[in-house]
């Protein structure tokens, strides 16, 4: 049996996780049940997998996170977590990591199948680029989409363009303050 793979993120109604320049104001602070269910989603994946730039903006972050003023037990507990997690990112640029990370420069797409082979609970992937490579090679078992109302007109796609359909089943859905509408699928095998 292998490990599920989860590619999940916040992303605009017209599909981008980033706006045109790297752009995340759009999607504005996270509702406190929002955080909440992406918490428990951390909290029950045994690893997670970062792109370059999605590890630069979370370990920009996340290591203080919890002692920021005004922090939420929910952030404290997201900054915990993420410190303890056993952390890989995919990148050939970027020398030191912490914070129970390692960094794997070689083919992305073996290693992330390794890791799925080997015995343990869920991965998370995050990052357009990684989990666009993950995508295409048939590795991603759950995607999360986190829709925002909002359209951006361009940027960072959620999706990367494929070589042949990947049948979905959906499997929850659910919306949050705000608009924000989560809708979870399964790859069909």
């Amino acid at each position: 049996m292998t490990r599920k793979l989860i590619f999940g993120m916040n992303l605009t109604l017209d599909g981008y996780i980033a706006a045109t320049g790297a752009d995340i104001g759009w999607s504005g602070p996270p509702s406190e049940e929002l955080f909440r269910w992406w918490l428990d989603q951390e909290l029950a994946n045994s690893m997670s997998l970062y792109g370059r730039k999605l590890w630069e903006a979370m370990s920009s972050y996340w290591p203080a996170g919890g002692q920021q003023p005004g922090a939420t037990s929910a952030e404290v507990e997201f900054a915990r977590n993420w410190r303890d997690t056993p952390k890989v990112v995919f990148s050939s640029t970027i020398g030191k990591v912490g914070w129970n990370t390692r960094v794997f420069a070689g083919d992305a797409v073996a290693e992330i199948a390794r890791l799925k082979a080997a015995d343990g609970g869920p991965l998370g992937i995050g990052g357009a680029t990684l989990a666009g490579a993950a995508m295409r090679a048939g590795l991603i078992d759950e995607y999360a989409v986190v829709t925002h109302p909002v359209l951006v007109g361009g940027g960072t796609p959620f999706f990367s363009a494929l070589e042949s359909w990947v049948d979905l089943t959906l499997v929850e859905t659910r919306t949050f303050p705000g608009g924000v509408v989560l809708t979870r699928y399964e790859t069909r095998r």
